[in-house]
């Protein structure tokens, strides 16, 4: 077991995560996957991405999740894939969710997350999810032919929260995930108002080539497209309608007083101001 991390941020470029303790350090069927303490907390690594930290996994997730559940007209039915900690999909029951589907291929994973992190899942709450037993089931499979049944079916859906490891240069099973092809049958599974949310890579002009390949994608796909870049994480996210929202910045400062869930680091102020993508990709 390594005492550190060396995690990839752009060419030539790494982090060095210090391992206080290493909890969990193995090769599951789809990834090498590490659960550490640092001094972050206990932190989720996943190919030597850092994943989510105890610290900062609350800012992450907010800002991926809580955007799309304001823009959305209702939320009654969320799909999830990718997000082995489940932190998103307890986030839509707050929501008022009543059925969540959450789809991960990586079965070993979910299980050691919801065994060594605390946050997301327990491992009871896991079971109970696993059996279909209240409003979040978990389904063990490919994300792509979960979506790809779903689109030949009459289930929709009023989010489809794509929240995956960053988009990898080299080829990689889970980069099908994110083209174009991918979003359209997302999609296609939207009830009237839905929303389609993916983690869309960095901001930052050194790790930013996933970031513009996602923005074009999205504008390609959706009738309206919305931004969210974190002001306290690296990371930024894109949120797709089916049909047009005149401004859709203002529909979400509008309805978060009523969100069913209570961000903690998200406020208007966060939503206008975070609102904008970089120029590099707007102009990309």
């Amino acid at each position: 077991m390594s005492s550190t991390i060396l995690e990839p941020l752009g060419a030539g470029l790494h982090r060095l995560w210090e391992l206080e303790e290493v909890l969990v350090d193995t090769r599951t069927d789809f990834q090498h996957l590490v659960i550490a303490r640092t001094a972050q907390g206990v932190s989720l690594f996943c190919d030597d991405d850092r994943q989510s930290t105890e610290f900062s996994q609350l800012v992450y997730h907010e800002a991926l999740m809580v955007p799309a559940l304001l823009l959305a007209d209702r939320v009654d039915r969320v799909l999830v894939v990718g997000s082995s900690e489940g932190v998103v999909c307890q986030m839509a029951v707050a929501a008022g969710a009543t059925v969540v589907d959450h789809v991960d291929i990586d079965s070993q994973a979910v299980k050691l997350c919801a065994e060594h992190l605390p946050y997301g899942y327990t491992a009871e709450e896991l079971a109970r999810a696993e059996r279909g037993e209240g409003a979040v089931r978990v389904h063990y499979t490919d994300g792509w032919e979960f979506l790809r049944r779903a689109s030949e079916g009459t289930d929709r859906y009023d989010v489809v929260l794509i929240d995956l490891p960053d988009e990898r240069e080299e080829e990689a099973q889970h980069n099908r995930l994110y083209g174009t092809d991918f979003l359209r049958m997302a999609r296609s599974v939207l009830s009237p108002g839905g929303v389609v949310v993916n983690q869309a890579g960095c901001q930052t002009m050194w790790r930013n080539g996933t970031l513009i390949r996602s923005w074009q994608r999205f504008n390609e796909v959706f009738d309206t497209v919305a931004y969210y870049g974190s002001d306290e994480h690296e990371w930024a996210y894109l949120f797709g309608r089916a049909d047009v929202v005149e401004d859709p910045t203002e529909l979400m400062v509008r309805r978060l007083e009523t969100c069913g869930y209570r961000p903690r680091s998200i406020d208007a102020l966060a939503l206008r101001g975070n609102s904008v993508a970089p120029h590099a990709v707007r102009n990309a």
